[in-house]
């Protein structure tokens, strides 16, 4: 069949320049760190109003100005060697072709509830988001051939704005597809659509496609005409608190998404879920063969061999469960097609609860999965016991639940000042090595003063963005002036500046280290030794608990006592995390243990020489070697929350006054902390190589993927 994908947008570019075109509607762009020049050069101001959007920029940019810079011979120059690097990253030898040449026309399909790739593309919400950005990026650069599905939320991820008493306001801005990076699939000239059925109705959905790289991203959407109005905002947002809009969501995930790929002729040898949200994937390639005529018990034993299944969840309660009584009113045709009566398919994915019966997404995905992981090592423990009921004939330890620690893109979140200072000391081919420890032994040849020169650089750009951001919120009007001091309008580049910055979920305990005002003031505050916090992050619309967590930080931020030193930045996105992550010079994580199953956002800052300050759970539990950070608390239970709580606010604080700051403001004559700078390069040792994309996707293919072929 043939297939077409019609471009959102078209432009008015000069000839000699309109490959640029071509790169707007491939987010390789993203992690390319001479992009913002590409683009950027033909008119900075534009660039920077539009929010570093390639297709709005296109668009908008003067006839004019292009036409100029297509004759500038300086800009010609960037352009064509850009491009030639463009094009050498699509007909290059890549590591799976000459490691696993067995996967070539053999794709991975890869789940996922959200995709964090940009902050111009708001289909994500936080960190499993941008895990699965970060999953294609890296399987891209591995030339893993790999396709991913996922929802095109027509209303995005909300924008986040704090009143003057810090009450969370979503206010959701409907995307403009004419903006966006996506092209819509269409056949004869008609777009591509597969359908659902529901016990009452059928619902209808339309393929969008996102070029990441050499990987494709499938994205579904509901908002198609002959679908009631219900229907078709389906897919409008992220994580509807409706049920009844959350499963029937979860089933075009699951079966939608193996339809449209089937609709697509694509024929994966792998199927990889990201959380248990798209479960149902299990079932659909099981009614397949059912249909066939095999029993499903063959069915289901047949096709589980190729599934893999990611938990990112160590606890029972933040796993997607459905009252049972809600499977029957939304797939009580669906056990029909796999000849299962209502009880045999409940059985399924049946979770016992001391008061009722729930239909489980993870079970099913365990139950139905020849590999399944945690995404730390401390995770994959806590899931075995977590789910050891399901291998009642097993110990804890000989759960079959594997463990994959996280890692992030490395190109994707570091600086680029700091890939040019590891180009010039450690090798033009450096990434090409980076996931081995050996290349990271020279590390120590970069003088100091060049290391601490970035580092400086990279916290004054920090500094500039979020006052230019205060000025523009400002100059929008309804902003309270305390707003905007709280907004780090009198942020300082030179202090010891710690970040904080993720999703406002209570057992995150962002206000840990508000335990004691007075002492913490004490810290911030003290004479020519000054500490700055800053604190990003939102909560789920329907999370009332970590509303309210905001608001008790931000009523901390405001007071007159912190001088501004203490600020909370509005509307988290993957551009603010960009400049935290890289500018900070130490990064807070405060869980309570364990319920963190990895984290990413300190290996973003790591990869940029931030210290991480950190309770040992997840990543940084297996990261911390004592010479690259400190750690918050012990690597052990506690009798109580109460007493979990008060042991690592003590240590939080002592850690802080006795290490810390003093270790900071530790400089010679010339303004030089040195020993400050070691832990930096232990900490770029450390973890640059170990939590890696490039390391975790490689795992995935030794672990899951490779003998999924078999």
């Amino acid at each position: 069949m043939e297939f077409k994908t019609i471009p959102s947008q078209k432009f008015d570019l000069p000839k000699r320049i309109a490959r640029l075109g071509e790169l707007a509607f491939n987010l390789w762009w993203t992690w390319q760190p001479e992009s913002a020049h590409i683009f950027g050069k033909l008119d900075y101001d534009l660039w920077e109003r539009l929010g570093h959007n390639p297709i709005r920029f296109l668009r908008e940019v003067s006839r004019k100005r292009s036409s100029r810079f297509s004759k500038d011979g300086d800009y010609l120059e960037l352009y064509d060697e850009y491009f030639k690097k463009f094009d050498e990253y699509f007909t290059s030898l890549t590591w799976t072709k000459t490691v696993y040449p067995k996967f070539n026309g053999n794709p991975v399909a890869y789940f996922s509830m959200e995709f964090g790739l940009h902050e111009t593309l708001p289909i994500y919400s936080g960190g499993l988001g941008v895990l699965a950005g970060d999953h294609l990026k890296e399987a891209s650069d591995l030339g893993l051939p790999l396709v991913g599905v996922g929802f095109m939320y027509a209303q995005g991820y909300f924008t986040q704005r704090l009143s003057e008493d810090g009450w969370q306001e979503a206010i959701n801005n409907p995307l403009t597809f004419e903006h966006l990076p996506v092209s819509l699939v269409v056949k004869d000239g008609k777009p591509v659509t597969v359908q659902v059925e529901f016990p009452d109705r059928t619902v209808a959905l339309q393929i969008w496609e996102v070029r990441v790289g050499r990987v494709p991203l499938y994205l579904l959407d509901s908002n198609v005409e002959g679908n009631t109005e219900f229907d078709r905002l389906l897919t409008a947002r992220l994580y509807w608190s409706d049920l009844d809009r959350r499963v029937m969501q979860e089933v075009l995930l699951g079966v939608g998404g193996v339809r449209a790929l089937r609709a697509l002729g694509i024929k994966p040898a792998v199927w990889h879920m990201n959380e248990g949200h798209a479960a149902f994937l299990t079932l659909e390639r099981a009614r397949e063969l059912v249909a066939k005529g095999s029993p499903f018990a063959t069915a289901a034993q047949t096709t589980l061999k190729q599934n893999v299944f990611t938990t990112h969840t160590p606890v029972p309660a933040g796993n997607d469960e459905f009252p049972l009584w809600l499977i029957d009113k939304y797939l009580a045709k669906f056990w029909h097609e796999l000849g299962l009566t209502r009880e045999e398919f409940a059985d399924l994915a049946k979770h016992q609860l001391p008061h009722t019966e729930t239909f489980s997404m993870p079970i099913l995905a365990l139950k139905l999965s020849s590999g399944s992981n945690g995404v730390s090592e401390l995770h994959g423990q806590v899931s075995r016991g977590m789910w050891n009921f399901l291998w009642q004939d097993k110990a804890v330890d000989e759960v079959p639940i594997q463990h994959i620690t996280n890692g992030v893109h490395t190109a994707n979140w570091m600086a680029r000042r700091l890939k040019q200072l590891f180009g010039r000391y450690i090798g033009d081919d450096w990434y090409d090595r980076l996931d081995d420890p050996a290349t990271w032994e020279n590390l120590d040849d970069i003088p100091d003063e060049e290391l601490w020169a970035v580092h400086q650089h990279l916290k004054r750009k920090l500094t500039f963005y979020m006052r230019e951001r205060v000025r523009d919120r400002w100059t929008h009007g309804g902003f309270h002036p305390v707003q905007v001091v709280s907004s780090g309008v009198l942020i300082n580049p030179y202090a010891l500046t710690i970040g904080f910055a993720r999703r406002f979920a209570t057992y995150k305990r962002a206000n840990l280290v508000l335990s004691d005002v007075d002492r913490l003031l004490d810290l911030i505050n003290r004479p020519n030794m000054p500490v700055q916090i800053i604190f990003a992050g939102k909560a789920h619309p329907a999370d009332e608990p970590g509303k309210q967590l905001i608001q008790k930080v931000y009523r901390a931020v405001k007071q007159a006592e912190t001088g501004g030193r203490i600020i909370f930045l509005e509307d988290y996105d993957m551009n603010l995390a960009r400049y935290l992550v890289q500018g900070v010079d130490v990064w807070m994580n405060t869980p309570r243990r364990p319920l963190e199953a990895s984290g990413t956002s300190g290996m973003k800052a790591a990869i940029n020489g931030a210290l991480n300050f950190s309770v040992l759970d997840g990543w940084w539990r297996e990261a911390y070697n004592g010479q690259n950070g400190w750690s918050i608390g012990e690597d052990r239970e506690y009798e109580s929350n109460e007493v979990q709580d008060a042991a690592d606010a003590e240590d939080l604080y002592q850690t802080l006054e006795q290490k810390i700051i003093p270790l900071y403001y530790d400089h010679d004559s010339k303004e030089i902390p040195h020993g400050w700078i070691a832990m930096m390069k232990n900490t770029l040792q450390t973890v640059i190589p170990q939590f890696s994309t490039r390391r975790m996707v490689k795992q995935y293919v030794e672990k899951f993927y490779a003998p999924a072929l078999k």
